[in-house]
């Protein structure tokens, strides 16, 4: 976001739009973590650069768009969780950063299975 006024300039980094989006995800009920995949690691190997785990963005003068990838608890109903993430994310990264958040990508890549669950099942 570039925002230019009597005092100066202000830009918002794409990167503290993903940490706001990250965060706003993984306090969300039923997200068990965000999803780095093959991608981020070799992004991170190449560029020596650090990639916010799960979450990409692309920020324009007024307006943002985020897609996130995470992994959810399982047993949840992901379609609800999922509708949950989007509206936590959007007014998470609305309310501290100004921008319009234009839409919300989410891809649910795995489930997550606590260990006293799983352990529970195979008593049975």
């Amino acid at each position: 976001m570039n925002e230019h006024g009597s005092e100066g300039a202000i830009r918002i980094a794409d990167d503290v739009v993903a940490v706001i989006a990250g965060l706003a995800a993984t306090k969300t009920e039923g997200i068990a973590s965000m999803s780095g995949g093959i991608t981020e690691g070799w992004a991170k190997r190449v560029s020596g650069r650090h990639v916010t785990r799960g979450v990409s963005v692309e920020v324009g003068q007024v307006e943002t768009a985020i897609d996130l990838r995470v992994i959810v608890h399982y047993g949840v109903k992901i379609n609800e969780v999922s509708r949950t993430l989007q509206q936590n994310v959007k007014e998470a990264v609305e309310t501290m950063t100004g921008l319009q958040v234009v839409e919300v990508n989410v891809k649910v890549e795995g489930v997550e299975i606590k260990e006293e669950e799983s352990k529970t099942e195979r008593a049975k």
